[in-house]
């Protein structure tokens, strides 16, 4: 018998397996950071700094303030933790699931890249390869031999170079050692960052990786349906099925249905079904509890969408619009801004969702006075723009 949840119940699920409700360490710890990881299975990496880097703010969301120092300790410091690849978008990854990820690579290999066919340049594969194993890691300006460059995909400038650089990464050939003071990729040998012991790990079979990436998937929505699943890890949904399929026979998986989804839904064996939530958090645009957003508006009635590559004049919310989570509700939403020049943290527009709490306004102050203090930041600045902004001017 199919079991059924309320929107409710199926909300708190989602976030207890984000993390939301585990209690915050009074110092984040790297033991702090790998529980945060094992909730949100990967951060999602993105250029744009306007407020905080992508990657960083989920951590801050779940965790608190903390020293970012803990990220690159994970991703760039031995033993590492995680590592830099296609596992939703480019997004770090717990380094474990390199292995699992052989197949993609393959696929990658076959079809010539991730999104078109990269040129067959077999001589400047090789010189690339044979550079990096012998300068260590590199960018790709470090690499560049100065051809052409072509203006494509909003705006990048990718020379030759950089897109086999992209190529050797996707299909494991390179692997990514950190990032440099401009954000550059650094390209090195898989052998010189991912830890000997993974490298030695058989590859699973693709079913096996299905498996382990939709189980993954599962965990870290705690309730979702097969198109949470997909979209998690961004797999086919040839590859999807059969997992779901498998996971349940093996009992890993609950068929449920939720009140007001048409789809069927599955939810994990392990997940919590809290009776409550008390969270308060800041959401990224980036934010794994926000990526899907079906899946956003149907468990917290709130239609999002990224405006960044609208065009100004028709932008409804702003640029960098983050969704403020508070109790079990998504109450609201700010444009927010990194004044770092001048100190500053800028809300460029404030507005409450409807049937937002009365304390709305002084909870969201105080989130955006502990946002600031943890970006080096000493003022809160509201703009007069959205039905929040007049109240939260006069907390701020």
């Amino acid at each position: 018998m199919t079991e059924r949840l309320s929107t409710a119940q199926a909300r708190r699920v989602a976030l207890a397996a984000q993390g939301f409700l585990d209690k915050r360490h009074a110092v984040p710890t790297m033991r702090t950071f790998a529980r945060t990881l094992e909730r949100t299975g990967v951060l999602q990496v993105d250029s744009v700094n306007v407020l905080q880097r992508a990657h960083y703010m989920p951590l801050y969301s779940r965790m608190g303030p903390y020293d970012v120092d803990l990220l690159h300790r994970a991703a760039e410091r031995r033993p590492r933790r995680v590592v830099e690849y296609w596992a939703h978008v480019q997004a770090f990854m717990p380094v474990e699931l390199w292995p699992v990820m052989q197949h993609r690579m393959a696929e990658y290999r076959t079809r010539r890249g991730k999104w078109g066919i990269v040129d067959e340049d077999p001589e400047l594969e090789k010189s690339l390869l044979e550079e990096v194993r012998d300068r260590g890691a590199s960018t790709a300006r470090d690499l560049d031999d100065g051809l052409p460059r072509a203006k494509e995909h909003w705006g990048w400038n990718w020379s030759n170079t950089r897109r086999v650089l992209d190529f050797l990464y996707t299909v494991g050939d390179l692997a990514i050692a950190g990032r440099n003071g401009q954000f550059e990729v650094l390209y090195d040998l898989p052998e010189r960052v991912i830890p000997r012991a993974v490298l030695d790990r058989p590859t699973p079979s693709a079913a096996e990786a299905n498996r382990e990436l939709v189980r993954r998937a599962a965990r870290s929505h705690g309730v979702a349906t097969a198109q949470c699943l997909r979209d998690y890890y961004r797999m086919h949904n040839r590859h999807v099925g059969p997992a779901i399929e498998e996971l349940v026979e093996e009992g890993e998986l609950v068929p449920v249905r939720i009140d007001g989804w048409r789809r069927p839904a599955y939810l994990h064996r392990d997940a919590r079904l809290p009776r409550r939530a008390h969270a308060r958090a800041l959401l990224s645009p980036f934010d794994p509890l926000v990526w899907e957003r079906e899946r956003t508006e149907r468990l917290f009635d709130f239609r999002y969408r990224i405006e960044i590559y609208v065009p100004a004049a028709q932008r409804v919310h702003g640029y960098y619009v983050l969704p403020f989570l508070l109790g079990e509700r998504i109450v609201g939403r700010v444009d927010l801004k990194a004044d770092r020049r001048a100190g500053r943290l800028l809300v460029k527009a404030a507005y409450a969702e409807p049937g937002a709490p009365g304390e709305t306004a002084e909870e969201l102050a105080a989130e955006l006075r502990d946002l600031a203090g943890w970006l080096g930041l000493s003022e809160v600045s509201v703009e007069p723009r959205g039905d929040l902004a007049p109240a939260l001017a006069a907390l701020a």
